[in-house]
């Protein structure tokens, strides 16, 4: 794609005309920073209020069920919104969703601080994660659209840095707010801290972030709201089991992973439908032909199962088991961010040459990583664990910094940039998806060992199942590597030789 292709400022000129046709805005890296500014806040928001939840727990006396949902309905509001989010943005326009996202989060997240019974947190942090669904698939639409080539790797590779690090660094960030506000009100910052970060992207996003070139007036119908009402009722079908797993006793919930089958099944057979018929649906299910297309979405749905869970049980097992503060919980997690935040630039850089192998190093080095800090663990059991894992995290962290990126790179490197967004969306929800599923299943191990064994066993069980996510997604990414290698060898093999020429 040439970059110059549609990229138009806020006043509806051709960007790319003032520098000459070929020429690339230079613009393009500010408005970049800006999608990336929000892009910490939305993800940051998954993560920061873990070690929020006791001191929400003593500001507003939340019983146990709200405080489960102050977690999972921020994720299952932002995993439902992210597919028809993604269409509504190649229709109607990425920078005008991305604004409409922008304010209703930064007001969102106004409420949840303000919040004065545990009732209405919930619900503003129901809304927090709808508009957080609303706003993430524009920003890799808009990388994909504002970028080409080697300059894509590269900002995929700094938006890869921002996801890592906002994962990473919430406990840590959450921690300093709590101890610097006092225990009982301090959560209340946790989500302030949006405000002044969502005001000032908001300035910037208008003046900066190009128009949709193929966007115009749309119709309800336009939207296919029918193929939307079967993707979400399948989606929260699909979450639910997932994120109520402790929440709803005996084992009537996993029906709904059956109803989920059928509105997914009867989702797919509308969208073939809608295609035939020559009308837009709300995925393209010609991607899912890509290779790179749905490998990428199997690779990250495997990876984000073990990759966020890590965080969930470690907070866990420093603050319940160790009875670390929040601060110290968070420091303890920091080195996994700054190794991501290393090597998820260069990461990006790296892909364009070394395709997906670079993403197999990745992940075997998060495995490698994941299982010495259990190691880690079992040897230096106690306070002292705090400190016996930062070396194998920071490892951890590198390797990580290699996967996610890359992988969005190649996921997305033969994605028509008219439905990026909607790619993007469906892309991100496999993310959610596998978050949801990580944290129940190595949760559900964690906390069964905590009934019957000292903390320190339940996390090395815990990370066990992490790393056998993370090992499966490796599976999977040389799978692909395999494949790539033989459909070139018969390439090679069906090329006439110079002779025969």
């Amino acid at each position: 794609m040439a970059e110059s292709e549609g990229y138009r400022d806020s006043a509806g000129r051709d960007a790319g005309s003032a520098a000459g046709p070929d020429t690339p805005d230079p613009r393009r890296w500010r408005a970049l920073a800006v999608c990336l500014v929000a892009g910490f806040m939305t993800l940051l928001d998954v993560s920061i209020v873990n070690v929020a939840l006791p001191s929400i727990r003593e500001g507003l006396h939340t019983p146990e069920s709200d405080l489960q949902w102050v977690l999972s309905g921020y994720a299952l509001a932002f995993g439902l919104f992210l597919i028809p989010a993604g269409r509504l943005g190649d229709a109607r326009g990425r920078r005008e969703v991305f604004m409409a996202g922008l304010v209703l989060f930064t007001l969102s997240s106004a409420a949840c601080g303000a919040a004065q019974s545990s009732t209405w947190l919930v619900i503003a942090r129901l809304v927090q994660g709808l508009s957080g669904g609303l706003l993430s698939p524009q920003i890799s639409a808009l990388i994909q659209q504002m970028f080409s080539g080697r300059e894509r790797g590269r900002a995929f590779g700094m938006f890869g840095t921002v996801v890592g690090i906002s994962t990473a660094v919430g406990p840590l960030l959450g921690g300093l707010l709590i101890q610097a506000a006092g225990a009982e009100e301090g959560w209340r910052w946790v989500f302030y801290v949006n405000l002044p970060l969502g005001f000032v992207c908001l300035l910037l996003a208008r003046r900066l972030l190009p128009d949709t070139p193929s966007a115009g007036p749309v119709r309800l119908r336009d939207l296919d709201p029918l193929g939307i009402l079967l993707l979400g009722a399948g989606v929260l079908a699909l979450l639910l089991p997932f994120v109520q797993a402790h929440q709803w006793p005996g084992n009537g919930k996993w029906l709904l992973l059956a109803v989920a089958a059928v509105l997914l099944a009867a989702f797919v057979g509308w969208e073939s439908r809608c295609g035939r018929r020559g009308t837009q649906p709300v995925v393209d299910l010609r991607l899912f032909r890509v290779r790179s297309y749905w490998l990428g979405c199997l690779l990250i749905l495997l990876y984000f199962a073990g990759f966020t869970s890590i965080f969930f049980i470690t907070t866990l097992y420093l603050q319940s088991g160790l009875h670390y503060t929040a601060l110290q919980a968070g420091l303890a997690i920091t080195p996994f961010a700054l190794g991501s935040a290393v090597a998820a630039s260069p990461g990006g850089r790296l892909v364009g040459r070394y395709g997906r192998p670079l993403v197999v190093l990745g992940m075997a080095t998060v495995a490698v990583g994941l299982a010495a800090t259990a190691l880690a663990v079992h040897l230096v059991p106690g306070r002292g664990a705090g400190w016996a894992m930062a070396a194998p995290l920071l490892l951890a962290g590198l390797g990580s910094g290699l996967v996610i990126a890359p992988n969005q790179t190649l996921t997305l490197s033969q994605v028509p940039v008219a439905t990026a967004g909607s790619a993007g969306g469906t892309l991100q929800t496999g993310q959610r998806v596998g978050s949801a599923i990580g944290i129940a299943a190595v949760g559900s191990v964690f906390f069964a060992q905590v009934g019957s064994a000292a903390w320190s066993t339940a996390y090395d069980h815990g990370l066990i199942v992490s790393v056998a996510f993370v090992l499966a997604g490796l599976v999977v990414a040389l799978a692909d590597v395999g494949g790539a290698r033989r459909g070139r060898d018969r390439t090679r093999q069906s090329a006439p030789s110079p002779a025969d020429r």
